[in-house]
């Protein structure tokens, strides 16, 4: 559909030979598409993320939407192991105590008051 398609990154018609197809809906010259935060070109070497039309490299669609752990606000890696209490979830090593720093281990009996594990 070359000359048909607007692309989504500046608003011009599409007349490349080539275009890149994020989503059903959103088309992009190649040289249009790169991450809206940091400006990394994503191409088909790149695993790109969308959000509210726009295209995020996957570090920053991580740090900016991604789950966080309720203790030390970091992100997650795909082969962090988890804890969960109710709708927040922990790095292993931040699942601990508010009271006495204990971690809290599998199968340990602990309550959620506000944000703080006892």
């Amino acid at each position: 559909r070359p000359g048909l398609a607007l692309c989504a990154g500046c608003g011009g018609r599409i007349q490349d030979p080539f275009l890149l197809r994020v989503s059903p809906d959103l088309e992009w010259h190649v040289a249009c598409l790169k991450c809206a935060e940091c400006g990394q070109p994503l191409d088909e070497t790149c695993t790109c993320f969308l959000r509210d039309g726009k295209a995020y490299c996957k570090r920053d669609y991580s740090r900016l939407f991604g789950i966080k752990c309720a203790q030390c606000r970091a992100a997650f890696s795909s082969s962090d192991l988890v804890m969960r209490a109710r709708d927040h979830v922990y790095h292993l090593e931040c699942f601990r105590c508010a009271a006495c720093g204990r971690q809290l281990l599998p199968g340990d009996q602990f309550c959620l008051r506000e944000r703080d594990l006892l």
